[in-house]
């Protein structure tokens, strides 16, 4: 590895070290904390002057502190003389609210792009974006990896592959497909309709899941409320047994004590953000780790090589 540096912030730092210890590097020296007024401080502490260096942060919450940590990180490195500045996202916060769904509202990913490019960022780095046209948003290179093989491995280890792959909504039936392909599973659809945010009414059932252990994919989840109607509508609809694999545990409100409650087996995610101790102690939640390829990534990158075969 040619001359390459991995700082951290503060939003998921065990993430970091894992990717560290990956690469086998140790995480660059930086103070990132605040002011006595609650304003985001950060110093790099050695020197990265002509280095290709890599800023890991999910925008998770609290995203708004996370984000300028992340802004401010970036434009610290640009103004050490940084040669490249990679930002590395493993989950994109504001991801959803990625176009306008009525009059007068904003598009905040693009913000957040726009945000990011003046900091200074080089290129950009992230994982299972909640929309793939995201990457359009940027006039930067966008590496957006998918969290698919590791979910997969996990499914079969825990699992297995005999199971129906059931998409919650019909925007998911693309990623249900890839991995009911890769299962050589059946393929069923939830259709629903979201009334109010946050509210989520399941409707009926696309396809046959009588006798059969589902397993609902999907790249979020927020509250849990489409998750766990969605369960209870497969095990009225006869199924004997449902789990999840979805790679953000956003699990904001009420989440928790909806999944606990539900009928779900087991939650399969990915550790793009840190869980919170009562997540971690309630048992349902399995944690795969994206270390490798957010690491492999970082490692093609600095030594410029491709990174289309980790889709």
């Amino acid at each position: 590895m040619q001359d390459l540096k991995l700082f951290s912030g503060n939003a998921n730092v065990a993430l970091a070290r894992s990717v560290a210890a990956y690469l086998d590097i140790e995480i660059g020296s930086a103070e990132v904390g605040t002011f006595s007024d609650g304003e985001c401080a950060i110093e790099i502490g050695e020197n990265v002057r002509g280095l290709d260096c890599f800023a890991l942060q999910s925008t998770c919450a609290p995203q708004n502190t996370h984000l300028m940590e992340l802004l401010i990180m970036v434009d610290a490195l640009k103004r050490a003389s940084a040669r490249r500045i990679t930002a590395v996202i493993p989950y994109y916060g504001y991801a959803r609210q990625d176009r306008k769904v009525r009059p007068r509202v904003p598009i905040t990913a693009k913000l957040c792009a726009d945000l990011i490019q003046t900091a200074g960022a080089d290129r950009l780095l992230c994982m299972d974006l909640h929309s793939g046209q995201i990457q359009g948003f940027f006039n930067i290179p966008v590496d957006n990896l998918y969290s698919t093989r590791l979910m997969l491995d996990a499914i079969e280890r825990r699992i297995g592959s005999d199971v129906t792959v059931v998409s919650p909504d019909a925007g998911g039936t693309e990623r249900a497909r890839a991995y009911a392909k890769r299962l050589g599973a059946n393929l069923a659809i939830i259709d629903k309709r979201r009334e109010v945010a946050n509210v989520a009414e399941v409707m009926n059932i696309i396809g046959d899941v009588q006798g059969q252990t589902c397993i609902i994919v999907d790249d979020m989840v927020d509250t849990a409320g489409t998750l766990c109607e969605a369960a209870r509508s497969l095990i009225d609809e006869g199924a004997t047994a449902v789990h999840a694999a979805i790679t953000h545990p956003v699990l904001s409100g009420p989440a928790l004590k909806r999944i606990a409650e539900s009928p779900l087996d087991q939650v399969i995610v990915a550790d793009t953000i840190p869980l919170r101790p009562d997540a971690v102690d309630m048992g349902k939640l399995h944690v795969v780790s994206i270390a490798a390829p957010i690491g492999e990534a970082i490692r093609r990158i600095n030594n410029e090589e491709s990174v289309s075969s980790l889709f």
